[in-house]
């Protein structure tokens, strides 16, 4: 089991970056209004069997991460603390162990029937790093944020069942055989 201490929500299409809501509205598409909602997205870099730009699943609905592995990264970058609006999360969790070694295909059930399904890692990239860099005014930190993020940037999620997330929400964790 695990909490829900933050939902978020990337409603500027010009950032990445999230900010904390009070609920979150989950339909099979994603989050009505946030950056990754849609049931299809082009293809990008992480896809290379496709042509970038062709249409494909969108299984990057949802960006869950933990707060364990949030202060983790900060600790390897030596800094007070890694915020979830700075990665682009969706949900900021406590208490799942290792969240972003979950395998694929673990779900996630909320109070009210609301299901997720892990897509994967959410491989680290630059764009948190510059955000942490500039924030703290620190040239450098930058570079500094992809090792530290290596295997706790949290994970991707798409939708398998519609609802509501709401801040405080349990979490119920099925990993299946």
């Amino acid at each position: 089991m695990g909490t829900v201490q933050f939902v978020l929500l990337a409603a500027d299409p010009s950032t990445f970056e999230t900010r904390a809501v009070p609920f979150i509205d989950i339909e099979l598409a994603g989050i009505p209004g946030d950056r990754h909602y849609g049931l299809l997205r082009p293809a990008d870099s992480r896809q290379k069997i496709y042509k970038r730009g062709t249409m494909i699943a969108n299984r990057r609905q949802i960006s869950m991460i933990s707060e364990e592995e949030c202060t983790l990264i900060a600790e390897k970058m030596k800094i007070p603390e890694v915020r979830p609006e700075w990665l682009g999360a969706n949900i900021l969790v406590r208490g799942i162990e290792r969240l972003t070694e979950l395998p694929a295909g673990t779900r996630f059930l909320f109070p009210d029937g609301t299901g997720l399904i892990c897509e994967g890692e959410n491989l680290p990239c630059v764009h948190p790093g510059k955000v942490i860099e500039q924030f703290y005014g620190l040239d450098g930190l930058r570079k500094k944020f992809v090792p530290a993020a290596r295997k706790k940037r949290g994970i991707v999620c798409s939708v398998e069942r519609e609802g509501v997330i709401n801040t405080g929400d349990t979490i119920e964790v099925v990993r299946l055989p």
